[in-house]
């Protein structure tokens, strides 16, 4: 059985999930309290492992603590193996395979919910039908130019689940993709 996958995401209000250089620092910046994680915590605990591509792997890596302790699939043209640090060889796996065949592949070895990231690695996913639930958080800065959170996923027709904002600026829409 194939798992089902969500996205769980933070946009600039203009659209965007990284700064020109891929960097994600600008989501740092952004003035949030502290105790409130826009319900990441619970999306996080309800998920088996995460697939992402390269470059959302690249900005982790390069940060000082590697943030997740859930099992990570790199979907990958450019990194093999030996480009996972040593320090996450035992929770990161790099696979040049389609996104059917790594669902497969993740339902084989039990996993049931998947966190996917990455532009595009979620339009990869999206054209083939693969993704049940978008949750999307819009933050109030507009970045003009970067990574945007959609490449040419092909029409998508989603069904608005709910939204919700905090004081702050934040945005959450969680839709359904239809059937």
């Amino acid at each position: 059985m194939m798992p089902e996958v969500h996205i769980f995401i933070a946009t600039s209000l203009d659209g965007y999930i990284a700064d020109v250089q891929g960097g994600l620092e600008w989501l740092l910046m952004m003035p949030a309290p502290e105790d409130e994680d826009h319900g990441y915590t619970a999306f996080i605990e309800a998920v088996d492992c995460l697939v992402m591509g390269s470059g959302s792997f690249r900005a982790l890596a390069a940060m000082r603590d590697w943030p997740h302790d859930k099992p990570v699939v790199v979907l990958s043209r450019s990194l093999g193996p030996e480009d996972v640090p040593p320090h996450l060889l035992n929770r990161v796996r790099v696979m040049r395979a389609t996104p059917r065949a790594v669902l497969r592949q993740l339902g084989a070895e039990g996993m049931r919910r998947v966190y996917l990231d990455g532009g595009k690695v979620i339009s990869s996913f999206l054209r083939e039908g693969l993704v049940q639930r978008l949750t999307i958080t819009r933050l109030p800065v507009i970045l003009g130019a970067g990574l945007p959170l959609f490449d040419d996923p092909g029409p998508q027709y989603l069904v608005h689940l709910e939204t919700r904002s905090w004081p702050h600026g934040f945005v959450q829409s969680v839709y359904q993709v239809a059937p």
